[in-house]
């Protein structure tokens, strides 16, 4: 039995062909940047940090996507590729501006659907309806940034918007038959142990396909980053131990239906602050891995369905 929903697995289901993200940026920014509902961004935020180097040079989609395949292909030619709207909110545009991009990266040869990082206040029933119909062809996935279950939280780290947005965008997502996928930031300031556990069970109701679990990190050029040289008694840091106790607690309680897509993430050394574990995903993921089974445990075992 395989101890945790491995998102990995879940695309090898859906496809019959190796599948590979490839990175894009489209240019857009956010609501909490341009002024509609803020300044700044969110505290910790730094896109720098998950931004391949071929997205950062100007190029248009089809050149970035051509940059990303030329990466990948020289390992497995066969592969085929999903094109991750990644920087900022990839739906905070009008829907003809959208429809072109979305167009623009499935016409590229050997793309064989989109996945689409976003906020959940930005997010338009017109939108839905247009992904439903691409979703008939294609494979996509909504991944939003919650972050956090807690509207304090929220509120400390700039996000504009609260958890109750977040359900409702998951829900409509859903509603108009497309897979959601959720991002949440583990050890933000002010949250505890038991704050963290209540996000699993926050989240276990929600329709969702998938989710990503990241460490908090403190970057360079952030505010909470500036935060945390000043005050860093404002934080609490786990080692790389604690966090994959921590993970595996939080797995215990999460429905088991949602893939687990990523456990850390990784930004540039000379970017990044604390915590620097020096350890890699998949290595991560090994350690992951063995604690799950030293006890005894699996994704979903304290899951209480409502």
């Amino acid at each position: 039995m395989n101890c945790y929903n491995d998102f990995a697995a879940y695309l090898r289901q859906q496809f019959p062909f190796k599948v590979q993200k490839i990175s894009v940026n489209a240019g857009f920014t956010c609501p909490n940047r341009d002024g509609s509902k803020g300044v700044g961004g969110c505290t910790y935020c730094n896109n720098r940090t998950f931004n391949p180097a071929y997205c950062e040079n100007g190029n248009d989609l089809t050149a970035q996507l051509n940059d990303g395949v030329r990466f990948f292909a020289r390992k497995y030619p066969d592969m085929r590729y999903l094109a991750y709207f990644q920087s900022y909110s990839n739906t905070y545009s009008d829907l003809p501006t959208l429809a072109r991009l979305y167009d623009e990266a499935l016409a590229f040869p050997g793309v064989a659907g989109l996945i689409i990082a976003t906020r959940p206040d930005c997010v338009s029933d017109e939108l839905l309806d247009y992904l439903n119909i691409l979703s008939k062809k294609t494979f996509i996935l909504i991944e939003y940034g919650i972050e956090s279950t807690s509207d304090a939280t929220l509120l400390r780290i700039n996000r504009g918007h609260n958890f109750a947005t977040a359900v409702d965008a998951i829900q409509r997502t859903h509603n108009h038959g497309l897979r959601a996928g959720a991002h949440l930031i583990l050890g933000l300031p002010g949250e505890d142990r038991e704050t963290i556990l209540h996000h699993a069970d926050a989240i276990s109701s929600l329709p969702l396909t998938s989710l990503k679990l990241h460490q908090l990190q403190l970057i360079r050029g952030t505010a909470m980053g500036n935060e945390y040289l000043a005050h860093p008694e404002r934080f609490s840091l786990h080692t790389a131990d604690e966090y994959a106790d921590l993970v595996v607690d939080f797995l215990e309680r999460l429905n088991p239906l949602i893939a687990i897509d990523r456990f850390v993430s990784q930004s540039p050394k000379e970017l990044l602050i604390a915590p620097d574990w020096g350890l890699k995903n998949h290595e991560f993921r090994a350690l992951i891995v063995k604690r799950f089974a030293s006890r005894e445990t699996w994704q979903g075992r304290l899951f209480s369905p409502v």
